[in-house]
């Protein structure tokens, strides 16, 4: 009988590691599943290890951490090892899928290894956490019946105001708030480039470290976003996780 593949949530920022800490963000049944997996698919191990090392802190991991075995899933994992990293699970041994933020296989490489999991019919468990694309739409104020994330626009300027447009025009007519994101030294270009393209009534959100002590989310038109960027009042995003959103009028 095949293992179960949970999917585990990050968190999305530094904890404290203390006692406690974790529960703000993840339920107690995250923590406690997490705590007796022996195998995790991570983005990067280094970052899974801290992970582990926070659940530990108030559940006592069932395994030695050097002995619990993490394998990498990234942009850089080709495809065709895929099968490999579900090997444990085909042999009957359970594994958590963890992000390097937030929750697994939602912008994230892992949703290869769900789809395959399902493929091979292995158990797909999804546990609760933070996302920050729906953190994002419920602060937003914006259309939170129907919203897409588009993932990362094109770097070049003259394709990102052209994307930005298209997705301004489809907001306007299907009544749909669009998400995305941006690498996070890049978030001032963006705001930049979304002010210039976008109609001065669209409405524009930018939800900067949520979850964490500077969480700022704040939503305005482009004519608004622009006069503040005029006078020199851009939010405090630089380097920061940052989820846009913008709704056309």
């Amino acid at each position: 009988m095949a293992g179960t593949l949970f999917l585990i949530p990050n968190t999305l920022g530094p904890v404290e590691p203390t006692s406690g800490a974790l529960s703000a963000l993840l339920p107690t049944q995250v923590q406690s599943v997490t705590s007796q997996l022996d195998y995790f698919v991570a983005e990067n191990a280094k970052t899974a290890r801290a992970f582990l090392k926070l659940v530990a802190i108030d559940h006592p991991l069932a395994k030695p951490l050097q002995d619990i075995e993490i394998a990498e899933l990234n942009v850089n994992t080709p495809a065709q090892a895929l099968n490999q990293l579900l090997a444990p699970l085909l042999a009957g041994r359970d594994a958590g899928l963890v992000s390097e933020a937030g929750v697994p296989a939602v912008a994230d490489p892992g949703a290869d290894l769900v789809r395959l999991a399902h493929q091979h019919g292995i158990p797909v468990r999804p546990l609760v956490g933070p996302s920050s694309l729906l953190l994002a739409v419920m602060a937003s104020g914006l259309n939170g019946q129907s919203f897409a994330f588009n993932g990362y626009l094109p770097t070049d300027a003259a394709q990102r105001t052209k994307r930005i447009q298209q997705l301004e025009a489809r907001s306007r007519s299907e009544k749909q708030t669009q998400l995305f994101i941006e690498t996070p030294y890049r978030n001032g270009a963006m705001l930049e480039a979304l002010v210039a393209a976008c109609q001065p009534g669209t409405l524009i959100c930018v939800a900067t470290d949520l979850t964490l002590s500077s969480e700022s989310v704040k939503t305005l038109t482009a004519a608004k976003w622009r006069a503040q960027l005029a006078s020199g009042k851009a939010p405090e995003f630089h380097k920061k996780p940052t989820v846009f959103l913008l709704l056309g009028q």
